[in-house]
């Protein structure tokens, strides 16, 4: 996951039920939280579309959680840029539950 975010403090990410999280150290914070939590969690992502203009990137996609306690589909969009060493790094996470 730290190979993925931009470092920085400009970075955000809101998780579905979470208040808004901004800068690296809480976004990286929130990750190692959720990896770390009680079993195996899988997404199969699906519905996935990739847009790029110039250095920005988005990708809008249905995150469908299968987990022990059930599963789900979030809404989910992310936002990438191209930095200087020509890697995409992903600075905004936005993710919504699906009503089902």
């Amino acid at each position: 996951m730290q190979a993925v975010w931009e470092h920085s403090d400009r970075v955000v990410c809101i998780h579905p039920g979470w208040p808004i999280l901004r800068g690296w150290d809480a976004v990286e914070a929130s990750w190692e939280r959720i990896l770390a939590g009680p079993g195996r969690n899988q997404f199969i992502i699906t519905n996935e579309i990739v847009q790029v203009a110039d250095d920005v990137a988005w990708v809008t996609c249905d995150e469908n959680l299968v987990a022990p306690g059930g599963t789900g589909t979030i809404a989910a969009t992310n936002i990438f840029v191209r930095d200087a060493g020509d890697r995409w790094l992903l600075v905004s996470h936005h993710g919504s539950g699906v009503a089902g």
